[in-house]
């Protein structure tokens, strides 16, 4: 009779993950403990004696504190663990290191799309975009003509055309840093490689005026870009037709002159994101994408870490690995003015981990943010990056965002990259367009209760069947493939028409 097994992930430890549902009594694989009570699939079990007020360990680091005495064989989870006040020794740039760089000539390639400015796309999408929500709703009706009249039937290298628009724009102050995010949040995606044209659609008295935002970033290449504003139309109806007209004899004929042709993975830009998060998704999924991470980067590729909130308790461990001491202090800054900010709004910082995640066997943030953060890989932090700020250059970056997954990823996007990576425990359906997303499940059980919408299965290594170099072999097969136009399971569901969400932290007057 085989017993269900558990992961003691630290020698110094004080508690085991169980991968699957251990019984009260019933002896547990690998463990000489037996629980003390039914403990779920990916929740925690004392393998010791833990006193009220003592630490308790997993991933060998501290995730919160006994509230009450722990016996070997319990359950451990909110009813008994708690998360204190808590100090790390920050060590900046202590495990700074070089990474060995593949040659360029022996690297992989895929088929992508080469702007004319250097960029490389991994889709060719034409964007509706708007200034102001004020111009929403016409921006949605453009695309909503678009596919009603099939006139994509005549553009066959075009993947598509979505209309990406928000709730701001407009009331709110134009000097401070709230305006900048929106304006960044915006152009980034102007001009981002998975465009092969961007149409911007606006009302005309808005406080963000299309022609500052051309003024300040500069003149996008011939072709990828035209504007429209509906109040020099005269209205709605006329600004459709005029913009349907564009698209139909200039904008798409533009885009659809892209092919593609083959280009270094070195081209690739990940946004990684872990989203309905359970006990797994550190153990599994979420270390098995940071291996593909750091196969990636040795080939001079990069990847975006984001969700400022979720690596909260664990930025220790990035600020030992930044380049150098003012890149691990920038992100340092980042948490006190996370700290401040959700004080400022009666919350705190700790509130994450979400339901979900705590039914899924996360008690605390320092415990879901000691696993999010093994996503991101072992390479050197090479920069911290303000919200939808570009990314330059190879390597592991990190840019702030709050731990919500549309409105992160679409910071990332903005910032660069073309292709996510999302691995999820209990199950999200998150989709994006202009940029393809592969979602990774923790767990065999959710993977194949949402097959449909999971691309890769990690939950292998739980399951004792592949190991972690296993599965980030697979990832990085994956990544290749959908970067060369492999469909997505998100792509084939439709999603990305809803997923723009950009960060608002302005004040609206």
């Amino acid at each position: 009779m085989s017993h269900p097994k558990s992961f003691q992930l630290h020698p110094d430890d004080n508690v085991v993950v169980a991968s699957g549902v251990l019984e009260a009594g019933q002896p547990v694989h690998g463990c000489t403990v037996k629980p003390r009570s039914r403990i779920p699939g990916g929740h925690k079990m004392a393998i010791s004696k833990i006193p009220a007020g003592h630490n308790v360990f997993k991933f060998g680091q501290v995730i919160g504190q006994a509230s009450c005495p722990i016996l070997p064989g319990d359950h451990v989870h909110e009813q008994n663990l708690t998360m204190a006040e808590y100090s790390s020794d920050y060590a900046f740039a202590e495990d700074a290191s070089v990474t060995e760089v593949i040659p360029e000539n022996q690297r992989s390639t895929f088929m992508g799309y080469r702007r004319d400015d250097g960029r490389v796309g991994t889709r060719n999408y034409v964007g509706i975009l708007t200034s102001v929500n004020c111009s929403a709703t016409v921006a949605s009706l453009i695309a909503k003509e678009v596919e009603k009249r099939a006139v994509l039937d005549d553009f066959p290298n075009v993947d598509g055309v979505v209309a990406l628009t928000h709730g701001a724009g407009c009331a709110v102050s134009t000097r401070n840093e709230g305006f900048r995010m929106l304006q960044r949040t915006i152009w980034g995606h102007v001009r981002h490689p998975n465009f092969g044209s961007v149409l911007m659609v606006g009302l005309g008295c808005e406080a963000n005026q299309i022609p500052l935002m051309v003024e300040h970033f500069g003149e996008p290449p011939e072709g990828s870009f035209h504007l429209e504003t509906i109040q020099h139309h005269g209205g709605t109806r006329q600004t459709i037709d005029s913009c349907l007209d564009r698209l139909h004899n200039e904008i798409l004929p533009h885009a659809d002159k892209a092919r593609r042709e083959p280009v270094p993975v070195s081209e690739i830009c990940l946004a990684l994101q872990c989203g309905g998060s359970d006990g797994l998704s550190g153990i599994t999924a979420n270390p098995a994408l940071g291996l593909a991470v750091d196969q990636l980067i040795k080939q001079g590729g990069s990847a975006i870490l984001a969700e400022t909130p979720e690596v909260y308790g664990a930025e220790h461990l990035l600020t030992r690995r930044s380049a150098n001491p003012e890149v691990g202090k920038k992100l340092v800054s980042l948490i006190r003015w996370w700290e401040d900010y959700v004080a400022k709004l009666d919350g705190h910082i700790s509130n994450n981990p979400a339901p979900g995640n705590k039914l899924g066997g996360l008690t605390t943030i320092l415990e879901k943010s000691l696993g999010a953060i093994s996503k991101g890989g072992t390479t050197t932090l090479q920069s911290v990056l303000r919200y939808a700020e570009p990314v330059v250059g190879p390597g592991l970056h990190f840019m702030d965002s709050p731990g919500y997954d549309p409105m992160s990823i679409t910071g990332e996007v903005a910032s660069g990259a073309n292709l996510i990576c999302f691995t999820t425990g209990r199950g999200s359906v998150y989709g994006n367009k202009p940029c393809p997303s592969i979602k990774i499940a923790s767990n065999s059980t959710m993977f194949q209760r949402m097959e449909e919408d999971m691309d890769l299965n990690a939950g292998t290594i739980a399951d004792g069947i592949e190991n972690h170099p296993d599965v980030a072999n697979r990832i990085l097969e994956r990544i290749v493939e959908v970067a060369g136009g492999s469909r997505t399971k998100s792509e084939m569901q439709g999603f990305g028409d809803h997923e723009f969400v950009p960060w608002s932290i302005s004040a609206i007057t």
